[in-house]
């Protein structure tokens, strides 16, 4: 497997700013729809849902689930 420089300069950007208390993907599926109501109903993020905020700014294929998912409870009248 061959990585452009781009590539490669994104990756170090991610594992240099990865942590240990970090959550993953699996993990940050359970938070989600907790999350995802705080954040439409405009309410405060309480500290054990701030790892899935974090999550979402390291993960774009989270990021695009919270989306769709912010989306679908803004139709259901949820904000």
């Amino acid at each position: 497997m061959s990585l452009s420089p781009d590539e490669l300069r994104e990756l170090a950007k991610f594992v240099l700013l990865t942590r240990p208390d970090e959550i993953g993907c699996d993990d940050w599926l359970g938070y989600a729809p907790g999350y995802a109501e705080l954040v439409a109903s405009r309410q405060p993020v309480p500290e054990p849902l701030q790892k899935a905020a974090e999550h979402l700014d390291l993960c774009p294929e989270c990021a695009e689930e919270f989306r769709a998912l912010l989306e679908a409870l803004k139709e259901d009248g949820v904000s």
